[in-house]
């Protein structure tokens, strides 16, 4: 018989049933930028810059955390220079009195 078409859908859920969301994630923000500009009396161990790599490099007196984090080695006044296309920042120590 030419003319009689038997359809069978069957419909399977593609959804959680408990009415997840797709929207409800956000990431904490990160907190980056520079924290010690130049001029800035530091202690040894305070946070210079946050970055993702490596924008501003380590100049003398400044360490580099796994995170690319710049943090003082000395007590001193933060300095940032320019050599090239790179930029720098260090840390000149307090004079000795």
């Amino acid at each position: 018989m030419i003319g009689d078409f038997v359809f069978d859908i069957q419909f399977f859920a593609h959804k959680k049933g408990q009415g997840s969301s797709t929207n409800g994630r956000d990431s904490n923000p990160k907190y980056r930028g520079v924290k010690a500009y130049a001029g800035t009396e530091v202690k040894t161990g305070c946070i210079l810059v946050r970055q993702c790599g490596t924008r501003i490099h380590p100049g003398k007196n400044v360490g580099l955390g796994r995170d690319f984090t710049l943090f003082a080695l000395t007590p001193g006044k933060v300095v940032f220079a320019t050599r090239g296309d790179r930029k720098f920042v260090s840390v000149e120590p307090a004079a000795q009195v």
